[in-house]
């Protein structure tokens, strides 16, 4: 069954087009029907990012979880890890965060997390998607039973203890000066908290948001405001999270940027020398280097990849017992602390490397030297560009000319109507080339 709502990370579609009140208030009750196991008084928690649509959005949720018998527990602007760790400790049966990641503000979203935290299954997200599309009108809870809504206060200082926790007790971060960018998302409030408390020296940006700014040339996936305040600062280096908090780049003090590879590949080599990894390897996806997979084999590391998805990442992780994985993106599980990705609390523990090394950001955090990697992406309105034959002729053709000495990966976006060439190898020329060929095919595919 192919799945009509659900992407690779929940519900998300642009605001009042695809995320209307309507979807919102149905997906409160599906998932809502879902998860009621019991007699007992059911809950839910509800956090957000920072764009306008939340507002529209978090309370149309509200009513579908009400009209079938669910309490609802407010936290506002909080971290996507955040509402899954509350989740948890508040014993909800569910958790949603309204965010569309690390989208502009137009798009919204819908994630949802299960009593322990941890994202839904496939086959979990199947079930829901047949709730919406059923009239369930008899399923509504009788007057006396309905839910009650209410904000919660206190949860920013919770989240921030749980970060702090994540570290060695002793650890200090005095001496450090750190530009934070919050992306103008979830985290503007707790992160720069969180991270004076630990002794930085903190220079926040991307802290001010007007329900517009979220992600907009700021933030993980636009990087090069936080590059130019690292230099500007002279600071020892910069935090950039996405709009809702689950990833995370770096920049060193020179205002280059480290990606989620090289996270990984610090925190592994880190965790294995103080035997802290629970196997000898770590989980990513396709999309990571290969110069981080030859990294970790000098390091007797093994790198078990999956596709592209931190919720495919973590399931490797906790089917095959790993502690550690993620995605170049930025994306970095440390399921010992979260059940999800954790962007605040993965450069914490690249913090605690540079305060032990004692040595600039650009040495810890350059671990390999990636193999030259191009990623395009070729936007289309729908249709199946990758099934068109001058395409597929165009990626054979590539394949060949790659000829065993690098890869191939073409995949359509789970989150957008855009398909992801990356091509990887030795010769960065004929890489280049080779991803050029195939994205002028999808082009005139996407076109016709």
């Amino acid at each position: 069954m192919s799945r009509k709502y659900f992407g690779t990370d929940g519900i998300r579609g642009r605001a009042n087009g695809l995320i209307t009140p309507e979807l919102a208030l149905k997906v409160g009750q599906a998932a809502g029907l879902a998860f009621q196991r019991g007699d007992h008084r059911h809950r839910v928690v509800i956090g957000k990012d920072t764009r306008l649509s939340g507002y529209m959005i978090e309370y149309a949720m509200v009513a579908g979880f009400t009209s079938v018998g669910m309490d609802v527990l407010l936290v506002g602007p909080m971290p996507t890890p955040a509402v899954a760790m509350l989740t948890k400790s508040m014993r909800a049966d569910l958790g949603v965060m309204i965010s569309a990641s690390h989208n502009l503000f137009e798009d919204n979203g819908i994630k949802l997390f299960g009593p322990q935290g941890f994202k839904l299954s496939d086959d979990v997200e199947k079930q829901i998607e047949l709730l919406l599309d059923e009239p369930i009108e008899k399923r509504l809870a009788q007057s006396a039973s309905l839910g009650r809504a209410r904000r919660i206060d206190g949860v920013h200082d919770r989240y921030i203890e749980f970060a702090k926790r994540t570290l060695p007790r002793d650890l200090s971060l005095d001496g450090l000066r750190v530009v934070i960018d919050c992306a103008n998302g979830a985290a503007y409030k707790v992160v720069p908290e969180a991270l004076w408390e630990l002794g930085a020296d903190v220079i926040p940006i991307g802290v001010e948001p007007d329900g517009f700014n979220i992600n907009k040339e700021c933030g993980s996936t636009s990087p090069e405001a936080l590059s130019r305040k690292v230099r500007e600062m002279r600071a020892d280096i910069g935090i950039a999270l996405d709009g809702d908090a689950d990833r995370v780049i770096l920049v060193d003090e020179r205002g280059h940027v480290v990606d989620g590879d090289q996270l990984l590949a610090v925190i592994a080599q880190s965790w294995k020398e103080d035997g802290r990894l629970s196997r000898p390897g770590i989980v990513a996806t396709v999309m990571s280097n290969l110069g981080l997979e030859r990294f970790l084999k000098g390091q007797g590391l093994d790198l078990v990849r999956t596709p592209v998805g931190d919720r495919y990442v973590l399931e490797q992780m906790l089917s095959g017992g790993y502690n550690l994985g993620g995605e170049q993106s930025g994306h970095i599980i440390l399921s010992d602390y979260a059940t999800t990705g954790d962007g605040f609390v993965a450069a914490l523990q690249v913090l605690a490397v540079v305060q032990k090394l004692r040595r600039p950001v650009s040495e810890v955090c350059h671990r390999f030297d990636p193999l030259p990697q191009i990623l395009k992406n070729v936007r289309h309105k729908g249709g199946k560009p990758l099934d068109d034959s001058e395409v597929k002729s165009a990626i054979s053709d590539g394949e060949k000319r790659l000829n065993g000495h690098g890869r191939l990966l073409i995949r359509s976006s789970g989150t957008e109507p855009v398909i992801r060439v990356m091509g990887e190898g030795e010769d960065r020329v004929l890489v280049e080339d080779v991803v050029d060929t195939i994205v002028f095919a999808l082009g005139q595919a996407a076109a016709a």
